[in-house]
């Protein structure tokens, strides 16, 4: 079979909420569920296969089992398989943070960058995102911000709203706020420099660690670069409408609002990912289905060819181009 479901590896982080347990029906023995890494390969959390003869391994055992093939060829300029992808549910403000780019973390973490996409799942009335600055600032004020505690008065505020995009490149300070749902698409990379944490403290009592150094060599200390809408407009489709959300050197992401059947392509260039958001669908490729629901995570194998996505609801599509 070259279409597999896979089961979330899920993550307790203190600022983290219980959605993705109650509605989208994520399982870990935890208070709260902050993040489900829905496509992972990343050693800190695998996606487990959840169905057919490789039930139970891992993606990456899966991938290993099968060939490389099944990533396709746009992957080969990848050293290791290239995203992860995330939902995340912050009840509380996440850490004031920046991720490095490919050369730094590799040099000095030994895996790649992060450079990630947000799309606004959900939200509460009111909340909002730091990202990036209100204007450009200098280094020496940078640091000297971080220790008096006033970087805040410094950064951007932006009101989110369902369905808005967020591109963070590598370097663009940020943070998610609370009240927030969000589906993330980024490099396959667990590196993040954390640079104020509202003075909260982890499990053991004792404040989060902070990365300051760290982030004060890799940090772009300018405004943002990129619009919070989708990169590209609503394509009508005969079975819905799909949307570029935001296409770039190492992921590709499409939102499909389906209401109908709708034909796919998973030539030999890329996998696709499938991430149902809401509403219920019925994937066919060569002869074989899956039903899928929201909070679903669906691996399409590189080569399946034309497959069929039947039913009604939000996707995220992602692919590598």
């Amino acid at each position: 079979m070259s279409i597999i479901k896979l089961t979330a590896h899920c993550t307790d982080y203190i600022w983290g909420g219980n959605r993705l347990r109650e509605e989208y029906g994520k399982v870990m023995d935890s208070d709260k569920i902050a993040e489900s890494w829905e496509l992972s390969c990343h050693k800190d959390g695998k996606s487990i296969v959840a169905n057919g003869e490789y039930a139970g391994k891992t993606l990456p055992e899966y991938i290993e089992a099968k060939g490389n093939s099944v990533l396709g060829t746009n992957c080969e300029r990848f050293e290791y398989f290239p995203i992860l992808i995330k939902l995340i549910d912050a009840k509380d403000n996440l850490s004031v943070q920046v991720h490095p780019s490919n050369d730094y973390a590799m040099r000095v973490e030994g895996e790649y960058g992060k450079t990630e996409m947000w799309y606004i799942v959900d939200c509460e009335e009111g909340a909002e995102l730091l990202y990036g600055f209100k204007h450009e600032i200098s280094s020496e004020e940078f640091a000297e911000r971080i220790a008096n505690n006033t970087l805040l008065e410094v950064t951007n505020n932006v009101p989110v709203h369902k369905g808005d995009v967020f591109f963070i490149e590598a370097g663009t300070l940020h943070a998610i706020g609370k009240g927030i749902l969000i589906a993330e698409i980024q490099q396959n990379s667990n590196t993040t420099y954390r640079i104020y944490d509202y003075g909260r403290v982890g499990a053991d009592g004792k404040p989060r660690p902070l990365h300051v150094e760290k982030a004060c060599e890799v940090t772009e200390l300018v405004p943002p670069k990129y619009p919070t809408t989708a990169q590209g407009t609503p394509k009508k489709l005969d079975g819905g409408v799909k949307t570029l959300l935001r296409s770039c050197e190492y992921f590709n992401v499409n939102k499909l609002e389906l209401d109908g059947n709708v034909a796919i392509e998973a030539d030999a260039k890329s996998f696709n990912s499938i991430l149902v958001l809401d509403g219920n669908c019925t994937i066919t490729a060569n002869g074989e289905s899956i039903t899928a629901a929201k909070g679903d995570s669906v691996f399409v194998d590189a080569g399946t060819g034309s497959y069929t996505v039947s039913g009604k609801g939000e996707l995220i599509l992602t692919d590598i181009i």
